[in-house]
């Protein structure tokens, strides 16, 4: 849950909406909860991202087009599914193999927008990003490629570390 509700306090300012949003959690998986003041609480990662966008009218966002809204719904879903519940070594891979893949002709994940779908993606991606070699980044070249734009796109990265992906080399083998 901690960790859901420091993506949602980063989403907050992304969005431009004021910070400090108190989020609760319900069941064994905490699964974030917002209490709202005019009607019941909202539940779920995607859910309450969705309510903030909303908020912040910036709906495009969520897409702007019925195909690019239900890409958008997939990649938060995929997010909340796959990456969320990723356990393991092989998972991990898994996850960026598929990402890597999907983003080859792609500058986003729904194609040439930036949406809620990328800024849930890479808050939910960037404790793997940060863990990898050189050499790890260069085998997903789509999805570092892609993540290090994310990371510079205006407001996203916030408090999170800056992950580098340039490997310098201060001497060459010509002389």
């Amino acid at each position: 849950m901690a960790a859901a509700a420091a993506e949602l306090a980063l989403l907050e300012g992304t969005l431009g909406l004021r910070k400090g949003t108190k989020y609760g959690a319900q069941g064994e998986r905490q699964i974030p909860v917002l209490q709202t003041n005019n009607g019941p609480g909202l539940t779920g990662l995607i859910t309450i991202a969705a309510h903030l966008v909303k908020q912040a009218k910036k709906e495009k966002l969520l897409g702007s087009t019925a195909e690019e809204k239900a890409v958008v719904q997939q990649w938060l879903e995929y997010r909340v599914t796959r990456v969320d519940r990723c356990s393991s070594k092989e998972d991990t891979r898994t996850i960026l193999k598929d990402l890597n893949t999907h983003l080859e002709d792609k500058v986003y994940l729904a194609g040439n927008s930036f949406t809620l779908a990328d800024i849930l993606m890479y808050y939910g991606l960037h404790h793997v990003m940060v863990d990898l070699t050189v050499q790890e980044k260069e085998k997903y070249l789509n999805v570092s490629r892609w993540f290090n734009h994310i990371q510079h796109y205006p407001g996203v990265r916030q408090q999170l570390s800056n992950v580098v992906f340039i490997k310098n080399r201060l001497y060459t083998n010509a002389h």
